[in-house]
């Protein structure tokens, strides 16, 4: 059965991004060590759901280009945005129900991405459609920023499933609902 994962980085304190939207202590770290563990996890994705955040800093960082192709990637939105030439990008808004429904139709029997930010996936988590959080977590802390997962109501019954280290002191955790 597809699942519902939040797949994201965060510094050890729990943000994601900077107060600014900034990814720069991220990207610090590179990717290099990273590659080969996100190209087996996209793999497994049939479709994504990101916060029109999350879209803007992608299209604005790096303009011209769309890393997740034909991926059918819904964005959530009340804006009026332009998508990628070529792209599987759709702008939807609403509740969080009839988007997951919309993004497993298009998922084929595969994962689910919820991207981000941390505001759109605590929407998913608040309405109980999160089934898996993979969360690396970056050795630094930032001391402000986004939030990982600002949710409205506490979350229980997650277990963690597995655990990755990497190159550079990262980690990630993997917890699964029930």
């Amino acid at each position: 059965m597809p699942k519902v994962i939040y797949y994201v980085a965060s510094s050890l304190d729990g943000f994601i991004a900077t107060e600014d939207n900034s990814l720069d202590w991220l990207l610090s770290f590179g990717f290099a060590s990273f590659q080969d563990h996100y190209d087996s996890f996209i793999a497994g994705i049939g479709a994504i759901i990101m916060g029109a955040e999350t879209y803007d800093w992608i299209r604005r960082e790096q303009p011209g280009t769309w890393d997740y192709g034909e991926l059918p990637c819904l964005v959530l939105t009340h804006r009026e945005l332009q998508a990628p030439p070529g792209s599987g990008v759709r702008f939807v808004s609403g509740d969080p129900e009839p988007i997951l429904e919309e993004a497993m139709l298009h998922a084929g029997g595969r994962n689910v991405w919820v991207v981000g930010g941390g505001d759109v996936a605590a929407q998913f988590a608040d309405a109980g459609l999160l089934d898996e959080l993979w969360i690396t977590y970056m050795p630094v802390a930032l001391g402000t920023g986004r939030p990982l997962l600002p949710v409205r109501n506490p979350i229980s019954g997650m277990h963690l499933v597995g655990t990755t280290s990497f190159n550079g002191g990262a980690a990630e955790l993997r917890f699964a609902r029930g």
